[in-house]
């Protein structure tokens, strides 16, 4: 693959979690396959009183502990393109020395204005820091190009997403502003393009007429650890399902593009988002799901719940788990359900999209019992990545006593050392200035115009149920109660993908 461009990369919020485990560890990966410009600067920004040597030191730790990559000869040379800026983002006066210190690295290194700005801070700093740097003429192009990476949650709600962009463009250029899900970065994420529109035998059935629902899991067997403030403003369904699934749903859901061209590609996923049918808020009691996860014991041990968590409060009603249904009102998909569900504290961590297919017209070999189940394609995005087809077989012997087994195939299989990180992915991309898998902000307020009404309806709506569940468990009973169709349920998986009571009598 080509390089990107000679450029800086600086990362705001330098000493916090997402640094250390996630951003650097992948920067290195990417130097290690040589994939970036030997003209390259990694500079960390925050208010840590640290300096060039603690974070090189700091960051060698990191990649020691998170890195992806069995690799670590480079490290010392890696280390010697990393810098470290201790200043206060909310003082514009700080910015006169990240000017001056940008332009000396610049010309140490032979770099021209090209810079990529990553937000990894507190949402409140979305705005400050672009203020901040456009007032200090960090964001012109005159000599290169200069890119803004922001992290989710844009905004908290619509109207506050919306003053968000409002402030961006201001001072910077849609085509400058990278908003980065994480989710689309995965290589199973991808994948759900390929799957559809590289194989003849999938995309014919891929509609209404052989489609009964869908179904989007995206599952964690942790709590919220320490994040208690953070969870406490958001929530399951800001905090998953407004970015993370309602992204997968569009690429399921998505016409074919025109081509591979970024622009061609999010024009397709906002039409998906363009056709969400409103929800109404007196209408949210029954399309929606909300629990909270309560103490349990799980393999002997005492699991807190929710409410004991760090910094939560007592009675809080902040949802851990939630579950929707609605639909896509256009020709491919009128009338058939899209089932999305996220939670903390569920059996094990698990993301998938489950298609669930018709039975046929006339099943000849149900005798007398109800069919439980019919033919399902699992695309598994983690763990344990892969897809599986379920589908009927007979069994050995006298009669047609049919069972549903499994045909699978797993990523583990090819002959790669490792899946990339999604952040690998997405970085290098932005570096590249290749935008397919970063977020339009047209999606984004879509988004957000969907969820309110939920949202709202949450909030207002004190007949609406918070249901408890107990830690370790598949959420709130009540949850099956959301699919359509006599014996319909959620599917139920496993961390191995086929591990699933495959052998169950149909």
């Amino acid at each position: 693959m080509n390089k990107p461009d000679s450029h800086l990369f600086v990362i705001f919020g330098a000493s916090g979690d997402l640094t250390k485990r996630k951003l650097v560890p992948a920067i290195y990966s990417l130097y290690v396959q040589n994939l970036l410009p030997d003209n390259f600067t990694l500079v960390g920004v925050s208010r840590s009183e640290l300096n060039d040597s603690s974070f090189r030191e700091k960051m060698e730790n990191a990649i020691n502990q998170f890195s992806q990559i069995n690799n670590f000869s480079r490290i010392e040379q890696f280390l010697q393109k990393v810098f470290y800026i201790s200043m206060d983002s909310t003082k514009p006066e700080d910015f006169d020395f990240l000017k001056n210190r940008l332009q000396k690295l610049r010309t140490e290194f032979k770099i021209n204005s090209n810079t990529i700005f990553y937000l990894s801070t507190p949402p409140n700093l979305y705005s400050i820091i672009p203020h901040n740097l456009a007032a200090h003429n960090l964001n012109n192009q005159k000599d290169g190009w200069v890119r803004l990476i922001i992290e989710k949650p844009f905004g908290n709600d619509y109207d506050s997403a919306q003053n968000l962009e409002n402030e961006l463009i201001k001072s910077w250029d849609d085509e400058q502003i990278y908003r980065i899900d994480h989710y689309l970065g995965k290589e199973t994420v991808q994948n759900l393009l390929v799957t559809r529109f590289s194989n003849g035998i999938f995309e014919p059935l891929w509609n209404r007429n052989y489609i009964h629902h869908v179904e989007v899991t995206s599952a964690e067997s942790i709590g919220i650890e320490d994040r208690g403030v953070y969870y406490e403003s958001t929530g399951a369904l800001r905090d998953m399902i407004q970015n993370h699934l309602l992204q997968i749903v569009g690429l399921i859901a998505m016409e074919p593009p025109s081509s591979l061209d970024p622009s061609a590609i999010r024009n397709e996923i906002l039409k998906v988002f363009q056709s969400l049918r409103p929800i109404k808020e007196e209408d949210v009691q029954k399309v929606s799901i909300r629990g909270q996860y309560i103490a349990s014991r799980i393999k002997g041990e005492h699991v807190s719940g929710y409410r004991e968590e760090k910094s939560v409060d007592s009675n809080s009603t902040v949802e851990t788990y939630a579950a929707l249904k609605f639909y896509i009102d256009n020709w491919r998909w009128g009338g058939i359900p899209f089932y999305i569900r996220t939670g903390k504290r569920l059996p094990t961590t698990v993301n998938e999209v489950v298609i669930h297919f018709k039975k046929t017209p006339h099943f000849l070999f149900s005798k007398d019992r109800e069919v439980n189940s019919c033919n399902q394609l699992v695309l598994r995005i983690q763990p344990d990545e892969g897809i599986l087809l379920k589908f009927g077989m007979k069994i050995p012997g006298a009669g047609f006593e049919v069972q549903t087994v499994n045909m699978d195939f797993h990523y583990s299989d090819l002959s790669v050392d490792r899946i990339p990180s999604a952040y690998e992915r997405l970085l290098y991309d932005a570096m590249k200035g290749d935008t397919t898998l970063f977020a339009r902000i047209e999606e984004v307020m879509a988004a957000w115009k969907f969820l309110m009404p939920v949202i709202n309806g949450w909030k207002n709506n004190k007949k609406i149920p918070l249901y408890g569940y107990s830690a370790g468990t598949w959420g709130p009973e009540y949850a099956d109660k959301l699919i359509e169709g006599e014996n319909m349920s959620w599917r139920y998986p496993c961390k191995n993908l086929a591990d699933d009571g495959v052998y169950c009598e149909l």
